[in-house]
């Protein structure tokens, strides 16, 4: 765990930040007395819930004819007629 003056704290914060973000601990101090401690986030498990199969099971009813709906419409659109 490294002690950096505020100083030298404001002057290279983004690179303080990174060294964090990898896992190190930095004390900042004023005139040699600790004020504040950075730490890295705890990292939280995010859920995928947008691809979980059965997600939507009971709330959606597909039609008998689905395969074959709008068959005429789209022959037409390809057929020019």
């Amino acid at each position: 765990m490294e002690t950096v003056n505020i100083h030298d704290a404001k002057t290279h914060l983004s690179r303080l930040v990174e060294r964090v973000a990898k896992g190190e601990t930095v004390i900042i101090a004023k005139a040699g007395k600790p004020m504040v401690k950075l730490v890295p986030l705890e990292q939280t498990a995010v859920v995928d819930t947008s691809r979980r199969f059965g997600g939507l099971r009971g709330q959606l009813k597909i039609p008998e004819d689905f395969d074959t709906m709008m068959a005429d419409e789209i022959a037409e659109m390809f057929n020019g007629k």
